[in-house]
């Protein structure tokens, strides 16, 4: 895993400090001034509704967009601006909410391409091809469809090539956009095991999830979004209580 060092916040080792962060495209305010932080071995849930700008917020924290204002820093050094390419290999890998990548790699190429040009360790092509079959089978991919092209894999199987692609470049932060979209139950719940075992892994996770009950079983803290806005922030217990919270979001689902 890589090493940084780390800042003491309220008495919390937070790796990853987002101070009031903007985002504004046009007339909408996509972010509007908000403020997280994630801790060395955390998982922290980011919940909202449809449009309250969590993956935005997840698309500033790893490169893929600027922010109008604000900063990012990670392990005490700041990224603001710093394109995703130096992000991930700094220790930030993300997933996305679409799991579609690479159609005519196999499932194993396309996770050495996470090995070979995510992570700053110069990887010959034979060392590539380990880290890319070790991480498969730590998510649980098929090893008999590891020389199976991506476009002929279920939503399940690319989801987890995705993941481990993410996983090969050694992060110290995993950015979690949706993982257990589009799976039933049983899919979700092997889901949630395995974040749990990446997080025993030495591995921080902030991590956006609709499924309520995923994001209660795995996150130590959780922050929710409202159009742009941080309207709560806690324990999971804390959070599933709070008014603002169950009126503006939690009132509308079904969340368990």
């Amino acid at each position: 895993m890589p090493t940084c060092t780390t800042s003491i916040v309220s008495t919390v080792v937070s790796i990853l400090n987002v101070r009031n962060v903007t985002k504004q495209i046009g007339g909408l305010l996509a972010v509007n001034s908000v403020s997280l932080t994630v801790g060395e071995n955390e998982i922290v849930g980011l919940v909202g509704p449809n449009g309250a700008g969590k993956t935005t917020l997840l698309n500033i924290i790893s490169g893929i967009t600027r922010p109008t204002a604000g900063t990012v820093a990670f392990c005490g050094e700041d990224i603001t601006g710093l394109k995703s390419d130096k992000i991930c290999k700094k220790g930030i890998a993300k997933t996305f909410q679409i799991a579609e990548s690479f159609p005519n790699l196999s499932a194993q190429e396309c996770v050495m391409v996470g090995a070979l040009f995510g992570t700053n360790h110069m990887l010959g092509m034979d060392e590539a091809k380990k880290r890319a079959d070790d991480v498969l089978d730590f998510v649980g991919f098929p090893p008999e469809k590891t020389d199976t092209p991506n476009r002929s894999l279920n939503v399940v199987e690319l989801k987890r090539v995705q993941l481990a692609r993410a996983l090969a470049s050694d992060p110290k932060l995993l950015l979690l956009d949706e993982l257990t979209t589009g799976l039933n139950p049983k899919e979700s719940s092997e889901a949630v095991n395995l974040i749990k075992k990446i997080r025993l892994n030495g591995i921080s996770i902030l991590i956006i999830e609709h499924v309520m009950s995923v994001i209660m079983g795995v996150s130590d803290r959780i922050v929710v979004l409202d159009h742009g806005e941080k309207i709560a922030e806690g324990r999971p217990y804390e959070v599933v209580n709070n008014q603002k919270v169950i009126d503006t979001y939690l009132g509308d689902l079904d969340v368990f």
